[in-house]
């Protein structure tokens, strides 16, 4: 990709489904996006368009962008909560963590989505290992899996599980509050198609799971 998008584009981009990035647009705007790379159109009936991760990349610079304008606007004013309008899995370690009905009803949406999306997007629409998206946001990804499934992200000041990034390819560090907790995340996570092991930290020795998405 050589030029930017074009601001109607990107308004298309912006407009996607934010976990399966199923797009809607004019036959002509969605050909654009396929020709640079933006977009596929799915090979199955109905032959919706989706973003593929370049796509999904600029659709989360805009939201950054979009978030970062409204901050800076605005310093004062609830800086916990997600100003982008994106649905973003609990990670664990926010400020104000809501579990209420609304979060529940916003998370059992975006799981079904995302398996929505292995359907269309996996090889013979396997919906029991994860997709490609999920292989380039592996800390969303494996969040949503445990907290669609009930799980507790830990709060500022309260336990539960946290997800972070490691040096290791296609691989999450997910650490609990107890041993009984990890033992359910990974029953969770291998349920949801990961591959998950159990480590223990040289320094520290506390335990922690080492998860990646399965590919058979």
């Amino acid at each position: 990709m050589t030029r930017p998008p074009t601001a109607v584009q990107r308004r298309v981009i912006d407009a996607a489904d934010p976990v399966t990035g199923r797009l809607r647009g004019t036959e002509s705007q969605l050909a654009a996006l396929v020709k640079r790379e933006l977009a596929f159109r799915h090979p199955r009936p109905p032959h919706d368009h989706f973003l593929t991760p370049a796509g999904h990349r600029v659709r989360e610079e805009t939201a950054t962008a979009a978030a970062s304008a409204a901050e800076a606007a605005e310093p004062a004013r609830e800086p916990a909560r997600e100003s982008s309008g994106v649905f973003a899995a609990r990670i664990g370690g926010e400020e104000g963590i809501e579990a209420g009905p609304s979060r529940i009803r916003e998370v059992h949406s975006a799981w079904q989505g995302l398996l929505e999306l292995r359907r269309m997007t996996n090889p013979h629409g396997v919906v029991d290992r994860p997709c490609a998206w999920e292989r380039t946001h592996l800390v969303q990804a494996a969040a949503l899996a445990l907290e669609a499934a009930g799980h507790r992200p830990a709060g500022a000041d309260t336990e539960g599980y946290r997800v972070r990034a490691t040096p290791q390819p296609e691989a999450v560090a997910v650490r609990g509050p107890d041993a009984e907790a990890l033992r359910e995340c990974a029953a969770t996570l291998e349920q949801a198609g990961w591959q998950v092991g159990e480590h223990t930290e040289p320094r520290t020795g506390a335990r922690y799971l080492l998860a990646s998405p399965r590919r058979t």
